[in-house]
């Protein structure tokens, strides 16, 4: 059961972004501009959650040990995730839609609509990076509490988190990234399904 309800936390978010992703359009357009800037709105609230992924499996009072350490790293870089991705969503997402979808018919929006897109690109490298951290001390906590069934999981997290840094959610490569996360995520959900002490037994 304490597998399931993980899984069912964690494995959603990913599977929505991958969702998203076939229908992100690939270029910002005139004609694209205003379902640029709607799919950004929706996935506000939902880009920060892929941290759940990172935080549910080690819930609780951090221990006083290297695996507690791990594990309060992971969770401070999962938060400078959904800060600084949430910023490249509003950016380079909501902001730069908007000016798409109201600039007057002939205007040259290209200077704006790229000032928007750099700006939004390193804040979204910055959230990227903290994300694959935070998959890195949560691999390492989740290696000292449950031992080598964690390690399946934290590789395809791993791959997934290198793979996130430029792919988004674009098609082909950022979909297969949203679900690769969900895979890792639901690996991970089961190693972490028995007590640390019963795990360490079985070692």
């Amino acid at each position: 059961m304490r597998t399931l309800r993980t899984a069912v936390l964690v494995v959603p978010v990913p599977l929505a972004l991958a969702a998203a992703g076939l229908v992100h359009p690939h270029l910002l357009t005139a004609a694209t501009a205003d379902r640029w800037a709607t799919l950004h709105i929706v996935l506000l609230p939902v880009f920060p959650l892929l941290a759940l992924g990172l935080v549910v499996p080690l819930w609780g009072r951090p221990s006083r040990d290297a695996a507690g350490v791990a594990t309060v790293a992971s969770w401070v870089c999962a938060f400078v995730y959904a800060a600084f991705y949430t910023g490249l969503d509003t950016v380079a997402g909501v902001a730069a839609g908007t000016v798409a979808r109201n600039a007057a018919a002939g205007a040259d929006i290209g200077p704006s609509v790229q000032a928007l897109f750099d700006t939004g690109d390193k804040l979204g490298y910055v959230g990227s990076y903290a994300f694959a951290a935070a998959t890195l001390a949560a691999s390492v906590a989740m290696f000292l509490r449950y031992g080598v069934r964690t390690l399946p999981g934290s590789l395809v997290l791993l791959a997934a988190s290198y793979s996130f840094v430029d792919s988004h959610i674009f098609w082909p490569r950022g979909v297969l990234t949203m679900v690769a996360f969900a895979a890792g995520f639901a690996l991970t959900a089961a190693a972490s399904s028995v007590s640390p002490d019963a795990a360490a037994s079985k070692a």
